[in-house]
């Protein structure tokens, strides 16, 4: 691959535009350093930061839920608001719970994070935005029921009313989501990903 100098900010040929949102700003370099070889990447260190720098042409935002001033949350909020049409991936030391069933994430890592984890969940969520708006909200659905899964018991989640609709909405869109894979017998690397999806049946 030929190395991209930068030149030519608005060229986004060298890579995907990522927003990193963390207030530790070493880690937030870091993150960045290790995205920088295949994305255009910026940083911020805090939520109102974030938000000026946001922008259509991002494309991904990795976003840490608990910052001084703007949190992670109201950060999300504000992006889902404005109507900025990224995917957002929370990378954060907040263990997930119930309330993340209404937070329109599309992906979530708990720190520590590895190089290879966040690679991975980066080149995931950018190979989403190439499939339809169902497909795209099934994702970040069986994410979140993905996770609610392996930090809570069978019993709180039986008792948990959001859940039980979570699920319903995931079925729901599976089936929607079937019918339009079955059209998609070319995509070979999407289909296996999708039979490989967490939650499915």
């Amino acid at each position: 691959m030929a190395e991209n100098d930068g030149q030519g900010a608005g060229d986004t040929s060298g890579g995907l535009e990522v927003l990193v949102v963390d207030d530790e700003s070493r880690l937030a370099d870091l993150f960045a350093a290790w995205l920088q070889a295949d994305y255009n990447v910026e940083a911020a260190y805090d939520g109102e930061s974030a938000l000026e720098l946001m922008a259509d042409s991002v494309e991904i935002v990795l976003l840490d839920r608990r910052m001084p001033g703007l949190s992670g949350d109201e950060v999300l909020d504000r992006i889902r608001e404005d109507g900025y049409d990224c995917r957002v991936v929370m990378v954060t030391a907040v263990d997930p719970d119930f309330d993340i069933i209404e937070m329109g994430f599309d992906d979530y890592l708990v720190k520590p994070v590895s190089k290879d984890e966040l690679l991975e969940v980066v080149e995931s969520v950018t190979g989403r935005s190439e499939y339809e708006t169902d497909i795209q909200e099934y994702y970040a659905l069986v994410s979140k029921k993905s996770l609610l899964e392996s930090e809570k018991s069978e019993r709180e989640l039986e008792d948990n009313d959001e859940y039980a609709e979570l699920c319903e909405r995931v079925d729901e869109l599976r089936e929607r989501v079937d019918q339009t894979v079955s059209g998609m017998k070319d995509h070979d690397d999407f289909v296996g990903a999708f039979q490989d999806l967490p939650g499915g049946s």
